[in-house]
């Protein structure tokens, strides 16, 4: 199966099915001498594993990582990494009914269509359950960013019509409720939204921001790898993300020029800076130094307990209740997700931008100056 590889320099392939043995990940082209622990990939797998709350499915999963190779006495070699998680929940008989039933808003149609075949345990590699091995392979890039001043902090910013208030803003209190929502009034809201919901049997979806701090200008490039680009391909490939925004995204459509502009200044550094950030720290596919801002959109869970209509694998029609543990609302596992998506994607192009200059290379290799050979 192809697609299950991303970068260029910092490369990442996840392997594994959610009812599987195991799943896990392979990252190449981490620099050696970085600090590295188990429990650093854990403190990030603890942020998405199951069981969390009534809003999260109730699989026990202890998602405990363990790191086979590419470190060695606490840092990292630059050899590849390998990480496995071991499946230890698997309930495969609650998949039994829809053997030959495609579900709606699920991948079983198009997966069987392209291969003829398809893992109907849980959804195989179309499972959520892959996101493991991105969120493992995240972990050792926000650290590799960090180690550069660079952090990524994503959280929720909407749960169905709930929407955190920036003014409101509290990047504490999104670790004091179980939603990631950085707004304690609308996270109250959003959480009797969600009973609701779930009492009626059905799902909610919501939005995710993320935002990438201390990221120098010149990351990126023009035209197919823009920054912006690579961001949306990541944060895209996620299951259940339906659109994707940078700075002010679909609003910067009903806006005009004068307003959409970002006027350039210089601070008391004498660095440049800009007065706003419509941008969303981005333009013309490279970083301009300001803060980085993006927003996945993902769609309420497919898998609900109301009757829905579909059709077999021999082309009958039929009616199906999906039954099982799911997630009646994906984003708050999906938050860290999102989060080492963006830090795979940065620290890959923060990689590849070093050789941009030759002065750059010249000052790295100690090199003299390329004018005194002519």
């Amino acid at each position: 199966m192809a697609g299950s590889t991303l970068g260029t320099i910092l490369k990442v392939t996840t392997w594994g099915e959610s009812h599987g043995k195991g799943i896990g990940v392979v990252v190449d082209g981490c620099p050696a001498g970085l600090p590295l622990t188990e429990e650093d990939i854990q403190a990030c797998l603890d942020r998405r594993k199951p069981g969390q709350s009534r809003f999260t499915t109730k699989r026990q999963e202890a998602d405990r990582v363990e790191i086979l190779s590419g470190v060695f006495e606490g840092k990292t070699t630059g050899t590849p990494i390998s990480m496995a998680v071991m499946n230890t929940d698997q309930r495969s008989r609650d998949y039994g009914n829809i053997m030959e039933v495609y579900r709606p808003g699920h991948a079983d149609y198009t997966f069987d269509e392209k291969y003829g075949f398809r893992d109907y345990r849980g959804g195989g590699r179309s499972s959520g359950r892959e996101t493991i091995g991105r969120v493992a392979a995240g972990a050792i890039a926000a650290k590799l960013l960090k180690s550069l001043g660079i952090t990524v902090c994503a959280y929720t910013k909407a749960v169905g019509p709930y929407e955190a208030d920036p003014a409101q803003f509290d990047p504490e209190e999104m670790y004091r409720n179980r939603l990631y929502m950085p707004d304690a009034g609308a996270a109250a809201l959003a959480e009797a939204y969600l009973d609701r919901m779930m009492s009626e049997c059905n799902s909610v979806g919501g939005v995710v921001e993320c935002v990438i701090d201390g990221l120098p200008a010149g990351v990126g490039d023009p035209v197919f790898e823009k920054y912006d680009a690579s961001l949306a391909k990541a944060i895209l490939s996620i299951g259940a993300v339906k659109g994707f925004e940078i700075g002010d995204g679909f609003q910067a459509a009903k806006s005009v020029g004068s307003e959409n502009n970002d006027a350039f200044r210089m601070d008391e550094s004498g660095k440049i800076k800009k007065e706003t950030n419509h941008a969303g720290g981005i333009l013309g596919g490279i970083s301009d130094g300001s803060r980085v801002v993006l927003r996945a959109a993902f769609k309420p869970t497919p898998s609900i307990a109301q009757q829905q209509k579909t059709v077999t694998r021999g082309m009958e029609e039929t009616d199906i209740e999906i039954k099982g543990r799911h997630d009646p609302i994906i984003v708050p596992r999906a938050v860290v997700v999102v989060e080492a998506m963006a830090a795979l994607t940065t620290a890959d192009l923060l990689l590849l931008s070093m050789t941009s200059r030759l002065d750059r290379i010249q000052g790295f290799f100690g090199t003299p100056n390329y004018e005194t050979y002519n």
